[in-house]
């Protein structure tokens, strides 16, 4: 696929933590993603965009639920997807203990749900290049490892987010740049959406970044004595 440069003036830089509604205490059993700075962009993202009552909503590799949970707040009717029983066990508790109903659903990204379309969905998938050919079955790696290039799960919701969205419904995805947010741009405009990059925050690398950057230098992902990594929200709509 030809590569598309990312459009670097359309995405707002933002302050960590800035302005973004906390997703407060969240239940998670061992192996289960902890909410951090990608969570808060995205929620930060929803409630800009309006989302709220009549927004039929999915949540995609929803984790602990924190995201399902912050929309259902707003007022969306929110369905939440994972692949591990951990994460929907995680997402279920939560939604209990928030008294809100959301459903959640175990299953493979949007195999998961045949047929169904959404007003929005939003998606903070495994986004971290990782030694291997396959994403992990198992353990805690599962919430964030995924393949050489960080894309085994992105290029697929690239691929599946136009059938999924109704007209003018919208995709709101983060991820991180050393999994190429260009090639996400460019994977979505060719699908026939209308993509920007809306926010844009850097973070020093947490413990499983930093303890790979050796080989992510040597994959040519990372520059020498690089110690932050940027992250983006993707914004998708189709018209």
């Amino acid at each position: 696929m030809r590569r598309q440069a990312l459009p670097h003036a359309s995405g707002r830089a933002v302050r960590q933590g800035a302005e973004a509604p906390r997703p407060g205490r969240v239940v998670r059993l061992p192996g289960v993603y902890r909410p951090q700075t990608d969570t808060l962009l995205l929620a930060l993202a929803m409630r800009r965009e309006g989302i709220g009552p009549g927004t039929d909503l999915l949540d995609l590799c929803t984790g602990s639920g924190a995201l399902a949970v912050h929309a259902a707040r707003l007022g969306a009717r929110v369905t939440a997807v994972d692949i591990s029983r951990r994460a929907v066990a995680s997402a279920r508790l939560n939604t209990a203990l928030a008294r809100l109903p959301v459903t959640v659903r175990r299953g493979d990204l949007l195999r998961a749900l045949p047929g169904r379309t959404f007003d929005a969905v939003v998606s903070n998938p495994p986004y971290v290049p990782a030694p291997g050919l396959s994403v992990p079955r198992h353990g805690a790696g599962r919430s964030w490892d995924a393949g050489p290039d960080g894309r085994a799960v992105l290029d697929r919701i690239c691929d599946d987010a136009f059938a999924a969205l109704r007209p003018g419904g919208l995709l709101l995805l983060v991820q991180s740049g050393l999994s190429r947010p260009e090639d996400t741009v460019g994977r979505l405009s060719e699908a026939g959406l209308d993509v920007t990059v809306t926010d844009r925050v850097t973070i020093p690398f947490g413990p499983v970044t930093r303890g790979r950057a050796a080989w992510l230098r040597a994959r040519g992902l990372l520059r020498d004595h690089l110690d932050r990594e940027e992250l983006v929200v993707i914004r998708a709509r189709k018209e």
